[in-house]
């Protein structure tokens, strides 16, 4: 794993990518800190962080899409494949590589409150603990564009659809005042996500069997269940997305509170999604 991680920051700073991704967050920062603190009178740097919360839509498909994608195009994941690691290690170490990148111009930006304290109050629990959860929030996204990564062998390809989920989870509450409230309208689009579950299924079991079935299960199994009691899913789907979104829970540490609900809801992602990048190595291993 130590090896792997080497490898991965080697690569991040041999060529440009982290040192644009640290550039491209400290310049936007240091905008909005202006306008929202120097100009705007307040000594607030959460207001800065959730303000520039939206570099991560350009920032992890840039960080991700090259992490699994680029070896299995270049077919040297077939030396990451004959280590004498497990393949989770192999994991680990290109995830830390990419929080490590991240985690520099954080670092950087952990001065700012201190600069700050020279011209007003400045609430370091409140400061710090929105940039703890800031850089969480980026080890969250990250984890989800590794995965991506690891189903595709183009890094273009990578790189869209990390884009096309992260402006999903970043407008997913905007989204949600657009579902109809009726029973229906969450039933079917309950329904898509069990048929893009499959779709998932399939890409990483490659059994069109197994994910025709889950699919038809699920679907069948949300019907009933829609049949036996149409008032609670009344709603449902509009309430799911909004208890979902990654971008909504950062909220709550820019209001100055530090919620522990979504630090483990943080967490619980990055596991979720590193075992299935893992699941999604081991089986093209096999597959060759």
């Amino acid at each position: 794993m130590t090896a792997v991680l080497k490898r991965e920051i080697g690569s991040y700073y041999k060529n440009i990518t982290g040192w644009l991704l640290a550039a491209f967050l400290l310049v936007f920062a240091g905008i909005y800190c202006m306008a929202y603190n120097l100009s705007g009178y307040t000594a607030r740097f959460e207001t800065v962080l959730s303000a520039i919360s939206f570099i991560y839509l350009i920032a992890v498909p840039i960080i991700s899409m090259r992490a699994l994608a680029e070896e299995k195009r270049q077919k040297t994941d077939q030396l990451l494949y004959s280590l004498p690691v497990r393949l989770s290690s192999v994991v680990i170490g290109k995830y830390l590589g990419m929080l490590v990148a991240l985690a520099l111009p954080v670092l950087i930006l952990a001065l700012y409150p201190v600069i700050l304290s020279q011209f007003g109050a400045v609430q370091y629990a409140s400061a710090y603990g929105a940039l703890a959860a800031f850089f969480l929030l980026g080890a969250c996204l990250l984890s989800i564009g590794l995965f991506i990564s690891s189903v595709t062998e183009s890094q273009v390809a990578a790189a869209v659809i990390t884009l096309v989920v992260m402006l999903l989870l970043f407008f997913m509450s905007g989204l949600a005042s657009f579902i109809p409230m009726e029973g229906s309208a969450s039933l079917i689009a309950l329904m898509a996500l069990v048929v893009v579950f499959a779709v998932v299924l399939q890409l990483l079991a490659k059994n069109p069997l197994v994910s025709v079935l889950t699919a038809a299960a699920g679907c069948g199994a949300l019907y009933l269940w829609y049949q036996s009691d149409p008032s609670f899913f009344s709603g449902l789907f509009a309430n799911m997305m909004q208890a979902v979104s990654v971008f909504d829970r950062f909220d709550a540490f820019v209001g100055g509170v530090f919620d522990l609900t979504a630090i483990v809801y943080y967490l619980s992602i990055i596991c979720v999604f590193l075992f299935l990048t893992v699941q999604s190595m081991e089986k093209r291993r096999w597959n060759e």
